[in-house]
């Protein structure tokens, strides 16, 4: 395959691509939020299609068949939760509608992930957001160093509906509560989201093979890491170096046994451990320790309201937290946690199975599939971000990272998957 020129060659492959590739469009437009879902359900239609029809696609996998159980158990506990509550057909159909646009889209771009895709394709498309953001960061700065407002306007796509305005904003900057100075989002909800979707373009522009084009991507990727300023991100990025340096000199799956959960447990207490060093540095930094103190509130709240009120379905839905974590959703900044809260331990379960699946599938086929190297280092991101992050929120940003990791999971390699789909159209 030239490396020069990589082109979307089927219709599957340019919804993928433009969808990636004009982030920064959407953004401007206020339909980031409103692309992933549509596109999700749309191919995964066409996915349907093609296996009705006997059109090339790979096999599903178990991994894969998995994550579409445990998502529907996720909507079982989301409807028991609600019954029990006594919460309303109303709410029942809102919170339904969120799950077609969260814990669903877990599922569905995996399984998007067996039809005739380049993973190249994702890779170049992650490089040119990368390259985007490199040259339009100067704006960003110039923004804040003016004074124009840190918010320009929130789009009307936001009467659909979503979890916030912040989806649906056009963000300059924005000023840290507690050091007051400048960070940014740009096209994400929030900062640490953006160094989440940093470290997913790390991971792509590694697999890149034009040069020109991995520079951008490795540069653009770091600077989202740093602008956001999220200490999760800075350790997800050291661990995620390490986890990509050590691959290239040893050759023993046992290793990886050992050292993945060494990883995970090195980047959960990565962003304590970076908090303890700020602290010990600046008053600046110190300050950071507001944000840790708010985040073990939800925490405690959550898990002390679930043991005592919901132990197995949840809650149903999100609860607006007191004045003392700032009326922040319970259980928000936190995946397992939410998890607990809103739909029980049966939710929690329902992706700690799937994920552990994954990780046992990828690690049998880390030396004789190279897509299995790319797949765990994103399964590894998923996990330590499960730590900082509600995943199912943010599953509309990082959705090109399931594809990639469905084609992971995937019985042959996209090579083979795409050519036999090529051939067919000229035949």
């Amino acid at each position: 395959m030239d490396s020069q020129t990589i082109t979307a060659e089927n219709v599957d492959e340019k919804i993928i691509y433009n969808c990636i590739s004009f982030s920064y469009l959407f953004w401007l437009l206020g339909a980031l939020y409103v692309i992933a879902p549509v596109i999700a359900w749309i191919l995964f239609l066409r996915l349907l299609y093609k296996k009705l029809a006997r059109q090339p696609a790979s096999r599903i996998s178990i991994s894969h068949y998995v994550w579409v159980l445990g998502m529907w158990v996720m909507l079982i506990a989301l409807v028991v939760g609600h019954l029990q509550f006594g919460l309303g057909t109303g709410k029942l159909i809102k919170s339904s509608i969120g799950w077609a646009k969260g814990w669903a889209l877990l599922a569905i771009f995996p399984l998007i992930g067996c039809m005739p895709i380049r993973p190249e394709i994702i890779y170049r498309a992650s490089c040119r957001v990368c390259k985007h953001t490199v040259i339009l960061f100067p704006v960003f700065v110039m923004a804040w160093a003016v004074g124009l407002p840190s918010t320009l306007y929130v789009s009307p796509l936001s009467i659909i509906g979503g979890p916030g305005p912040e989806f649906f904003s056009v963000s300059l900057y924005e000023i840290d509560p507690g050091s007051g100075v400048p960070r940014w989002r740009l096209f994400t909800p929030w900062a640490p989201a953006l160094g989440m979707l940093g470290n997913l373009y790390f991971i792509f522009a590694l697999q890149e093979k034009n040069q020109k084009w991995k520079r951008w991507g490795l540069a653009g990727s770091l600077l989202m890491i740093l602008i956001s300023q999220s200490r999760l991100a800075i350790a997800c990025y050291l661990a995620l170096i390490g986890f990509f340096a050590t691959l290239r000199f040893v050759r023993s799956p046992w290793l990886y046994l050992l050292l993945a959960p060494v990883m995970l447990f090195v980047g959960v207490i990565g962003e304590s451990l970076i908090t303890k060093i700020e602290q010990s540095i600046t008053a600046v930094k110190a300050a950071r320790a507001g944000s840790t103190r708010v985040r073990q509130s939800l925490a405690d709240i959550a898990v002390e309201r679930w043991m005592n009120e919901a132990i197995y379905f949840g809650h149903g839905i999100v609860e607006r937290g007191p004045h003392m974590v700032e009326y922040m959703p319970i259980g928000s900044h936190h995946t397992w946690y939410g998890l607990l809260f809103v739909k029980g331990v049966v939710g929690a379960i329902a992706l700690a199975i799937p994920m552990l699946i994954t990780f046992i599938a990828l690690l049998v086929r880390l030396f004789t599939n190279p897509l299995a190297k790319v797949g765990m280092a994103i399964l590894m991101l998923l996990g330590l971000y499960t730590f900082g992050e509600n995943l199912e929120i943010l599953a509309y940003l990082f959705w090109p990272g399931l594809i990639v990791l469905g084609m992971a999971l995937r019985a042959e390699e996209p090579e083979d998957v795409y050519n036999r789909a090529q051939n067919l159209e000229e035949a």
